[in-house]
């Protein structure tokens, strides 16, 4: 079977089939980065401009790292350094920068839709690194990838994120996938950071983390975005991390074992503790890990690889 889709724009338009099609090829390439040589040659020659027009250290590098692990040439450009900055508009950019004959775009906006406006007006490969409060499909496809391999489904796990959903493109792009894939999904979190319209989508709204708790098998802890904020929507943080921060103390209480997520970066002492952070029950590390697997398996299956032949591209050497 193969991946048919042009771009990567996010999770709420893929299918069950493609996302599992894009869960299953992020599989063996995941084995790359733990060889000698971290190289395939299955994208050499293509080039890739990474336009990032928010700051971004974990999406940016991770894209980076699986554009040149796969040998595709890349250039990451920031808006400081862009004529954005002098006034060239979004698609004027992106044309001018595909004349120069490039073959896909990585692009993150503060605009919900950018990623979709760009993509109905350049020939290019264009891929969703984040837009506006809309979607961030490949750390949804990454936190997927991340509860199968801790719990080898996804279908009927109860998952709830918890925290900043209001302004959370992650929580967008996990609510599509995971109830797509069969999870059953909760939001908890302040009323002012929760939409109640989330309950039309069959989410589940929690009042408070205890009922989480007591009924999830993983949780993905969001940061608190307070620099989307334009008023306070919560008495304070320290009253934040009381009532809806995880904690050892409060994971003991539940009597069970919840795993544990986060996108990052991480408030620590606000939406997560540093000993829930660094301790047993969280997987935070094995997200990034992952995240260049899923990023991987993106650019291949968008470059026209076949899934069946993924395990046998991961076995060639540079």
């Amino acid at each position: 079977m193969q991946f048919n889709r042009k771009h990567l724009l996010g999770l709420e338009e893929l299918t069950a089939e493609e996302i599992r099609m894009i869960l299953d090829t992020a599989v063996p390439f995941k084995e790359i980065s733990e060889r000698q040589i971290k190289k395939v040659p299955v994208l050499r020659g293509k080039t890739i401009i990474n336009l990032f027009f928010e700051p971004s250290t974990r999406t940016r590098i991770s894209f980076e790292f699986a554009e040149k692990r796969l040998s595709a040439d890349t250039i990451h450009v920031g808006v400081s350094q862009s004529s954005v900055v002098k006034g060239e508009t979004l698609v004027d950019m992106a044309r001018n920068l595909e004349a120069m004959r490039i073959d896909m775009v990585v692009i993150r906006h503060p605009a919900s839709g950018a990623p979709a406006f760009l993509a109905e007006r350049i020939d290019s490969n264009v891929i969703n690194a984040g837009d506006g409060w809309h979607e961030h499909p490949t750390q949804g496809l990454l936190d997927m990838l991340t509860l199968r391999d801790e719990f080898g489904k996804l279908k009927g796990l109860k998952v709830v994120i918890v925290g900043d959903v209001v302004h959370s493109r992650v929580a967008r792009s996990n609510i599509w996938g995971l109830k797509k894939m069969g999870a059953k999904v909760g939001v908890c979190g302040p009323p002012t950071l929760v939409p109640r319209s989330l309950e039309a989508m069959g989410v589940e709204i929690y009042p408070r983390i205890e009922d989480v708790l007591a009924e999830a098998d993983a949780i993905n802890v969001l940061r608190i975005q307070l620099e989307r904020m334009q008023s306070n929507m919560f008495p304070s943080l320290g009253e934040y991390n009381r009532l809806y921060g995880i904690s050892t103390e409060k994971l003991e209480k539940a009597g069970r074992d919840v795993l544990i997520l986060h996108p990052g970066p991480m408030n620590r002492g606000v939406e997560i503790d540093s000993d829930v952070a660094d301790g047993d029950y969280q997987v935070i590390l094995k997200q990034v890990t992952n995240g260049v697997a899923v990023r991987m398996a993106v650019l291949f299956l968008l470059a026209g690889g076949k899934p069946a032949r993924a395990a046998e591209v991961a076995a060639t050497l540079e």
